[in-house]
């Protein structure tokens, strides 16, 4: 089944921590964002290690290649297993990050954004967009055919995403949430289940478990969503 990622886009390394050991052994991964690590550095993904988590270092990477390529090199001597960088930051810079990842670190390629809509898109890009799909599917191919390991994508572009990137690739999906559920800042979204139908490797997973009332229980109907797509042959 998809691994199951919790975001700990929270404010301090003590709230953080407080909801990890809250959850206990349920989630696969930990993410730690820009804000999070911008606040607590690298502490932050110590702390996670001592506790046995395994840490997806979302810090989103777009410099020049060698930039970040010593920003993915000190990633690495830190244990990240998933760590982000933006395609649209070109294919040497990918090939740059990708030299300094090791065997351990498994780098994504951020393709659009799930808080985009389609006209923010046509903005960004400065030409009409046909199809948010299309786009998608012309980044992802460009950071594979470079060798970058996966993707990040809303979950509404991860069944193509998988057609055409085979089996092997990390497809690793925001935008998740509970039926009925609100949408906060994000347009492009989909239940648990329905990410695991479309392929997703990875599901991230953030205010619909850390800001619930119940947070494990939130979290146990999550996984109850993706067991339910395994269930029906998902």
């Amino acid at each position: 089944m998809s691994d199951l990622i919790i975001a700990l886009d929270l404010p301090s390394r003590a709230k953080a921590l407080e909801l990890v050991d809250r959850l206990g052994a349920d989630a696969d991964f930990y993410k730690v964002g820009l804000e999070l690590y911008t606040r607590e550095g690298p502490e932050m993904v110590i702390d996670l290690h001592d506790r046995g988590k395994r840490v997806f270092l979302d810090l989103k990477l777009m410099d020049i290649p060698n930039t970040v390529a010593g920003a993915v090199a000190a990633a690495a001597d830190l244990g990240v297993e998933l760590l982000t960088l933006h395609a649209h930051g070109g294919p040497r810079m990918m090939e740059a990050a990708l030299g300094q990842a090791g065997v351990d670190t498994r780098l994504l390629a951020v393709t659009l954004l799930t808080s985009l809509s389609p006209d923010e898109i046509e903005v960004v890009w400065g030409r009409p967009v046909d199809s948010v799909r299309r786009e998608v599917l012309r980044l992802a191919r460009l950071s594979r055919d470079v060798g970058i390991h996966g993707v990040v994508s809303s979950p509404l572009e991860a069944g193509e995403l998988r057609t055409a990137l085979g089996s092997e690739a990390l497809i690793v999906t925001p935008g998740i949430r509970l039926a009925g559920a609100d949408h906060h800042d994000q347009n492009r979204v989909a239940t648990p289940e329905a990410a695991v139908e479309a392929g997703a490797s990875h599901l991230v997973v953030g205010r619909a478990v850390t800001r619930a009332p119940e947070p494990r229980e939130a979290l146990e109907a999550v996984r109850a969503s993706m067991r339910a797509a395994v269930g029906t042959g998902g």
